[in-house]
């Protein structure tokens, strides 16, 4: 199969300050095998000036091909995600944060695969070692950890990362999974899901990280946590 675009989906919340920085990134990225870029963004009602920092990005650029939607009201990154998702008409797709915390350079390593065909999901691990890692949190790692490591007991997978942004698939795989949760439920929501698809190609590539603190804007906290582990027991045990 023929592959020509990717969709770049863009959750934000209150990124004023981070989301012109990462559109120039994205910008500067040369895709492998002659693919396109579409870059959805989903505003998920910032109460800040994201917005405007968009629109006046846009306007400033208008040969780069970005798609604008909001959300009337806060629903979380799911729910963002889901917008992107059924919004979005490239051949492949990949989760991008409004943050700093990934590098769009790395693209063409999760994009490798599936171009070659031997994978229909890449999966980018902070944790598979090779590249720059920003030493923060103890308990945030061993909490990402165990979350791995309980996912994969009721997935039979062995991922390394399920709490990564970097996701990538081509584009009927995510299309064709039903998803429901609205804040960070997507992650342990979707590997099941997937996980269930006979005949699925997953991969996983190590990738850099360059973690934020709650200073800086970090959002998920521990009652996200919490909500992991619901996410994995209702989607693997009671679906």
């Amino acid at each position: 199969m023929a592959f020509s675009k990717l969709s770049i989906i863009i959750p934000v919340y209150n990124e004023g300050k981070t989301v012109y920085k990462i559109l120039d990134k994205i910008k500067q990225v040369e895709l492998i095998g002659g693919l396109s870029k579409e870059i959805v963004i989903v505003n998920d009602c910032s109460k800040d000036d994201t917005a405007m920092a968009i629109r006046t990005y846009m306007e400033m650029n208008p040969d780069l091909p970005i798609c604008f939607f909001e959300h009337e009201v806060n629903r979380g990154k799911g729910a963002a995600l889901r917008t992107g998702i059924e919004k979005c008409t490239g051949d492949v797709v990949v989760i991008q944060d409004a943050d700093l915390e990934y590098d769009p350079g790395e693209y063409n390593l999760l994009l490798k695969p599936i171009l070659d065909d031997v994978a229909d999901v890449v999966y980018g691990s902070r944790f598979m070692g090779g590249k720059p890692h920003r030493i923060l949190f103890f308990w945030h790692s061993i909490g990402n950890k165990f979350l791995t490591f309980l996912s994969n007991m009721l997935t039979n997978l062995n991922l390394t990362d399920i709490e990564t942004c970097y996701k990538i698939f081509r584009v009927e795989i995510i299309k064709s999974v039903k998803l429901k949760e609205n804040r960070f439920g997507f992650e342990p929501e979707v590997t099941a899901k997937i996980a269930r698809i006979p005949g699925l190609r997953l991969y996983e590539i190590g990738i850099s990280y360059y973690g934020r603190t709650f200073q800086e804007g970090k959002k998920i906290n521990w009652k996200d946590g919490f909500r992991a582990i619901y996410c994995i027991l209702k989607y693997n045990i009671f679906r």
